[in-house]
């Protein structure tokens, strides 16, 4: 997967090592000479381009072209937003991810300005602090823009109904998706004659309503 990321700091550098370990390509843009020079310590040269990401012609030579993803995730969501929609308007950009720092701005964040999904830091940990007193072991990892609907992670607990029966078998309601089990070392597709297993981390597909309904499922 070719991925480009614009925004060079602590959120833009995280994500490229994470994709990198991962064996996708990366490219992460960023104009700021104090912060490239810290880039240089924290990133492989050739993931490195100097440009703005507000610049057509700094997006295209950096590779905008051949990219899969793009990343926006400076500090700023007018630059953000612009990199949106240059990323997907000016280069039809298959996937934009993009950084919401204004809880206010989110509305912004649409198709109608490029965005595929957006990424709101503050709901998001609204949603975390809500689930820790509401859902006990769920953990919502990504919030979609389209619905209502979450990937979330789950996690099966020793005592849970759950354990050592297939998925087809636990009556799942059919607005959630299982999409995989981690179990130590091993993820593990989850398909329906996937049997769970205590301590297993499950990732899902949920609205709000049916991921308490996975709670109930997976917890004692």
């Amino acid at each position: 997967m070719n991925v480009i990321i614009v925004g060079g700091g602590k959120t833009g550098v995280y994500v490229a090592n994470l994709l990198l370990a991962n064996h996708c390509r990366v490219k992460v843009m960023e104009s700021r000479r104090s912060v490239l020079d810290k880039l240089k310590d924290e990133l492989p040269m050739d993931c490195i381009f100097e440009g703005s990401g507000t610049d057509p012609n700094m997006m295209e030579a950096a590779g905008i072209n051949t990219a899969d993803v793009l990343v926006c995730a400076t500090g700023a969501d007018e630059t953000n937003l612009v990199a949106s929609t240059i990323g997907k308007f000016e280069f039809s950009v298959p996937r934009i991810i993009a950084r919401v720092n204004n809880p206010h701005n989110a509305w912004m964040f649409n198709e109608g300005m490029g965005v595929d999904v957006s990424i709101n830091q503050a709901d998001l940990m609204g949603h975390i602090i809500l689930e820790g007193i509401d859902l006990r072991d769920m953990t919502t990892l990504l919030k979609l823009e389209r619905g209502n609907a979450s990937i979330v992670q789950i996690h099966v607990s020793e005592t849970s109904s759950a354990c050592n029966k297939r998925i087809k078998d636990l009556g799942i309601p059919s607005s959630a998706i299982i999409i995989a089990a981690m179990r130590g070392e091993e993820n593990i597709i989850a398909k329906g004659d996937t049997v769970i297993k205590a301590g297993d981390d499950l990732l899902a597909m949920a609205d709000e309503t049916t991921q308490a309904k996975l709670n109930k499922i997976f917890h004692a």
